[in-house]
């Protein structure tokens, strides 16, 4: 399994260093592990960014999980899927340190 650290900040600013770093594995054919544990600082485009990644690639046929996830990346996670699943059109935008 490939191992690939996330950067510790997932805002808005950083989409474009994180989507470069995904794009580099995205044709992986093996199992990739996204380390979310220096994450301090998400934001909803940073997510959606994991998302489409992660759902590309399973579209692959390839597996890919996310590891370690810091609180930060944990609590922005699980806003998004409560906005989702009540039909909220726009999420938190930020989620920054250990509290959400």
């Amino acid at each position: 399994m490939t191992a690939l650290a996330l950067q510790s900040d997932l805002g808005i600013q950083c989409v474009t260093e994180l989507q470069e770093a995904l794009m580099a594995h995205l044709e992986d054919e093996g199992p990739l592990a996204l380390v979310g544990d220096q994450v301090q600082r998400v934001h909803t485009a940073g997510l959606q960014l994991l998302h489409a990644f992660v759902r590309e690639r399973a579209a692959r046929g390839c597996s890919t999980t996310i590891t370690a996830a810091s609180p930060a990346l944990a609590a922005a996670a699980r806003q998004l899927a409560l906005a989702v699943s009540l039909g909220v059109d726009s999420p938190q935008p930020e989620v920054s340190g250990e509290t959400a």
